[in-house]
């Protein structure tokens, strides 16, 4: 054990660890003595010049370990290490220098009476990110086919290149651009809420007459990920995708109809009498 630097007690224990647990159960108290500030007073009891002082040691160590009963021809040391030099991984907190010396979380906690174990941390946006356009952003490509005599109208194809960040999960990533590119072909060309102004009432409110797409209406849907490596967004360098697949979707559809027919279409959903 130490005060200010100085060593005043020595644990002795079979190990390291119940060393210091031992250390920590026990308790040092200091007698104050009034201080004095003045050297001529103090002088006296100055420590002595070493080269003509007496010497004060007490024992002899060397011939302590050749009389000795039991010889240990080793050393036990683990160096202190700083909360910076470890982390926490599978369960075990382990020096990052060398990750064969670590010691079972729960073992720590069950030895100091610690229940649980709280962190709290607060994310801030980083200054950088003013400097820099961060959001997410796409393109979106669209090939449909026009009935001239109907004016019906049939996506055949699609493709969806979003750039979002890091990609955690492309499962559920693509699966989010999917949904919204159906979404889209539902938004430009079946969905509307039709309202009878007589009376403020829904007309199509149940989903036999409020028409969205079904299997027949899809057909090829490609999505892409550009990668990014943002770290002025976030450490992860991860962004938000919500409903970045879908907004897009029903513009590219117009202008893809209207490269099709010549006709511009500013009203959604584009149905076949707008187009006759």
């Amino acid at each position: 054990m130490f005060f200010n630097g100085q060593p005043i007690a020595l644990v002795v224990a079979e190990s390291y660890e119940q060393a210091r647990h031992a250390a920590r159960r026990m308790k040092a108290t200091y007698r104050t003595e009034p201080h004095n500030s003045d050297f001529a007073i103090v002088l006296d009891r100055a420590q002595p010049d070493p080269a003509t002082a007496k010497s004060t040691a007490r024992g002899n160590p060397v011939a302590a370990m050749q009389t000795a009963a039991v010889k240990v021809e080793a050393q036990y040391h683990i160096p202190i290490a700083r909360a910076a030099d470890v982390e926490m991984l599978d369960g075990l907190l382990r020096l990052k220098s060398n990750p064969s010396r670590s010691i079972v979380i729960t073992d720590v906690m069950r030895r100091n009476g610690t229940n649980e174990i709280t962190e709290t941390y607060d994310s801030t946006p980083s200054p950088e990110r003013a400097k820099y356009a961060s959001l997410a952003h796409g393109a979106q490509f669209v090939e449909v086919k026009v009935d001239p005599d109907l004016g019906t109208v049939k996506v055949t194809r699609v493709i969806e290149v979003t750039a979002c960040g890091k990609i955690l999960n492309p499962l559920a990533s693509h699966s989010q651009e999917i949904g919204g590119v159906v979404w889209g072909i539902g938004m430009a060309l079946e969905e509307a809420t039709e309202i009878d102004h007589r009376y403020g009432r829904i007309m199509n409110a149940n989903l036999q007459h409020y028409h969205v797409p079904v299997n027949a209406d899809i057909h090829s849907i490609e999505t892409i990920f550009v990668e990014e490596d943002d770290t002025i967004v976030n450490p992860l360098g991860v962004k938000g995708m919500g409903e970045l697949g879908m907004v897009g979707i029903p513009a590219a559809i117009a202008d893809a109809i209207f490269h099709a027919t010549g006709k511009r279409v500013r009203d959604l959903p584009i149905t076949p009498e707008k187009l006759m």
